[in-house]
């Protein structure tokens, strides 16, 4: 009997706190988890291991959200990866600047777990 390969999701996120909370639920529900804590991490780790789903903040060190998601929607071995920004900008041209960047979706912190997973399936299903 063959086991079924788990979704990989790339957490691209500086806050510890945030990042071991997220990570936790996601794995609960199944996920294997990586986490990047700088944007330039998050695209080195998202080129060498081709997650299935990125989850990326936007506010980062090194290199910020924005330019990481335009540097992965750039390179051939990501430019077809699922991207959710999570963010705390709440404002919409936030979000429509995440999504001219190249973001598939746009959650905004505190995240909705549900509504993100709910997001993370529709994503994994296109």
């Amino acid at each position: 009997m063959t086991q079924k390969r788990k979704t990989t999701v790339l957490y691209v996120e500086d806050n510890d706190d945030n990042a071991y909370m997220l990570s936790r639920r996601l794995k609960r529900r199944g996920f294997d988890v990586l986490i990047a804590r700088d944007g330039e991490a998050g695209v080195n780790m998202a080129r060498e291991v081709n997650p299935d789903i990125i989850l990326m903040d936007l506010n980062l060190p090194i290199l910020d959200g924005w330019s990481a998601i335009k540097l992965l929607r750039s390179d051939t071995t990501t430019h077809a990866t699922p991207i959710i920004a999570v963010s705390a900008h709440v404002l919409p041209e936030e979000r429509e600047k995440a999504l001219e960047a190249g973001c598939t979706d746009y959650k905004t912190k505190p995240i909705d777990f549900e509504k993100l997973l709910f997001s993370i399936h529709n994503c994994l299903k296109q």
